[in-house]
């Protein structure tokens, strides 16, 4: 069985984040740093937003609730953050204001 936890357990900075992207829904974070395992929100990273057409392009209605059941989309982009501890996300992808995809800059290993 798959770990879970809620909005409202999340830091406040990581509570922050799940927010933003709620309030923009469609779109890119570029160049999105983490330090001791959080997101760095300030100063603000690059925001593009996707817009669509013909489509609900307004904030989550869950960004009014307190708290909710994170998908696990978070649970692994929150792991990541774990893992890298202190770097940079060059892009993160969000849908639906849940992340999507990401990409990692990483130095190749040596054999």
């Amino acid at each position: 069985m798959t770990a879970y936890f809620k909005k409202s357990d999340l830091s406040p900075t990581r509570r922050e984040l799940v927010e933003l992207l709620q309030r923009f829904n469609f779109g890119t974070i570029h160049q999105l740093a983490v330090r001791n395992r959080e997101p760095v929100l300030n100063p603000m990273p690059r925001l593009v937003r996707e817009i669509k057409f013909n489509a609900e392009n307004g904030p989550r209605p869950e960004i009014a609730l307190p708290s909710f059941r994170m998908k696990l989309q978070w649970i692994e982009l929150f792991s990541l953050f774990d893992a890298i501890g202190e770097g940079v996300i060059e892009s993160l992808e969000f849908k639906n204001g849940i992340p999507f995809k990401t990409l990692v800059v990483e130095a190749a290993a040596k054999n």
